[in-house]
């Protein structure tokens, strides 16, 4: 496994993390995790394959207890990332994000306790909270980093101005977005002043929430449980387009020798040496297959045809209304 440092400032991390929302969730993603045995397996053979950046959530159903359970004795070898902000049911006064100081430190708290550790490596802002200013949530957090609870702090989907709000109150180590050949909305500035700060971008959904893997000619082939039902890029004429585009994708990664996951991963690490993908699976075969991705070598002839299989990203909002007014705030 190769190695890159988050930020200009930040810590060496492995050039893949591993997301780890497809273990803790079953009734989100179709998953063939079914057990604490399951899971722990599946991060174990993470860590043997180097990738040893986990990045989890405190809404990712029993995500934490896992990865805590399964990184211990093993905490020195492992960069550990969760997220809070997200409150599970709206919370008591309706609000599905909550960025107040006392939550802070309060989900912090929490967050240690389900993972059995004494600090979080990276600690990641899920959404920003529009009813508190920014400049109060990233206080508490740099207040964690005082106290030692944890080492770096980063913000998840959040709107540009944030950043730069943000990091005049701590250095941000990590902005977390949606960024794949599917979602280039990273593109429209926000890495340009990412860049300027010496902040780093951590990519989920690289493979465009499975499309990219090549997984799917149907969305039968989801479990009825399956959040990517409900998914905009996953309804009639938008599936029938980004089918096409994924094929296009197919066609570029058999020239290649590699597979479209492998293809979209190279493609990812390719586009800057401050891009840290995290895919996520519950296969200890597509584990392996993502991991080999590091190795992949690039020609500028190879970007451009890449480039023109998706030249604009896919076809569809990337969230449903109620969760796209979430981001970029």
């Amino acid at each position: 496994m190769k190695h890159r440092k988050l930020g200009r400032n930040g810590p060496e991390v492995s050039a893949l993390g591993f997301g780890c929302m497809s273990i803790g969730i079953a009734d989100v993603y179709t998953s063939s995790i079914h057990n604490d045995e399951d899971a722990i397996k599946l991060l174990h053979r993470s860590l043997e394959l180097g990738i040893t950046f986990l990045d989890t959530a405190d809404v990712y159903g029993d995500s934490e207890e896992k990865v805590g359970k399964a990184i211990r004795g093993k905490r020195d070898g492992v960069f550990l990332a969760t997220k809070f902000g997200f409150v599970r049911g709206g919370g008591s006064q309706g609000r599905p994000v909550n960025g107040s100081p006392e939550y802070v430190r309060e989900a912090c708290d929490s967050s240690l306790k389900r993972l059995g550790v004494d600090y979080i490596d990276l600690y990641q802002m899920h959404r920003v909270d529009d009813q508190v200013p920014i400049e109060e949530s990233v206080g508490a957090m740099a207040e964690l980093v005082s106290a030692g609870k944890v080492k770096y702090i980063g913000l998840s989907e959040p709107s540009i101005d944030s950043v730069r709000r943000a990091h005049r109150v701590h250095p941000l180590t990590s902005i977390q977005n949606e960024y794949s050949l599917f979602t280039r909305d990273p593109e429209n500035g926000m890495l340009d002043a990412m860049r300027d700060l010496g902040i780093g971008l951590i990519a989920y959904s690289p493979l465009g929430r499975g499309f990219l893997a090549g997984r799917f000619q149907s969305t039968d082939q989801l479990s009825e449980k399956d959040w990517r039902r409900g998914h905009p890029r996953f309804q009639g004429e938008n599936f029938a387009k980004n089918m096409a585009l994924v094929e296009r994708v197919k066609e570029v990664a058999a020239q290649k020798k590699c597979t479209p996951a492998q293809l979209a991963l190279a493609w990812l690490l390719h586009r800057g040496d401050d891009i840290v993908p995290i895919p996520g699976t519950s296969s200890i075969t597509r584990l392996e297959e993502n991991a080999a991705a590091v190795d992949i070598r690039l020609t500028a002839e190879d970007v451009k045809r890449i480039e023109e299989a998706a030249p604009r990203g896919a076809q569809g909002d990337r969230y449903n209304e109620h969760m796209i007014k979430l981001i970029n705030r």
